[in-house]
């Protein structure tokens, strides 16, 4: 089954990096499962709001724009049964046909479940075992912090609608 992007998600890719959004328009095509692009540029007011939510865990988000005003990010959100969906399952199929659309497109992404390593290196058969090692490499690197008393591990932030690209530093307006 192939699925277009509707009007509400062709404005979401305004200001976005040109390889994205080919990226996004092509995954579409190829998907299995139906997807919106729920955000692509942000401002950064919206940005403060969800780190204080913490539904984001930074300001330097890559939806924000550069010192060109391009974004480099998008979230890409499962639709099933005409309502959106966040469920990981889901969002590993979004995951799968971006991936095929990053190596066929030659556009390097980053995906917001393994923040570490391109899109494209994932192995797409495997992408749960792929985040758990990922969890790992992370905790390796960020001790646990004492919360009331007890040892916690930390966390990455899993966030998998979100697809991101590269940036170059020093384009990136300050925060």
């Amino acid at each position: 089954m192939s699925f277009q992007l509707g009007t509400a998600s062709e404005a979401n890719l305004v200001g976005v990096d040109s390889g994205i959004v080919r990226c996004t328009r092509h995954a579409i095509t190829i998907t299995r499962v139906d997807f919106a692009v729920f955000e692509g540029l942000r401002l950064l007011a919206r940005q403060h709001r969800l780190v204080e939510t913490h539904a984001s865990r930074t300001l330097d988000s890559y939806h924000i724009a550069d010192l060109n005003g391009v974004g480099h990010a998008v979230d890409n959100v499962p639709y099933l049964d005409g309502r959106v969906q966040w469920q990981n399952p889901l969002c590993n199929e979004v995951a799968i046909a971006m991936r095929t659309a990053s190596l066929e497109l030659h556009v390097p992404l980053t995906w917001g479940r393994v923040w570490d390593r391109l899109l494209g290196d994932l192995d797409p058969k495997h992408l749960e075992h792929e985040r758990f090692l990922y969890v790992l490499r992370y905790q390796a690197t960020h001790p646990p912090l004492l919360v009331e008393g007890v040892l916690r591990p930390q966390y990455p932030l899993d966030d998998g609608p979100h697809f991101q690209g590269l940036r170059v530093p020093a384009q990136v307006k300050a925060v």
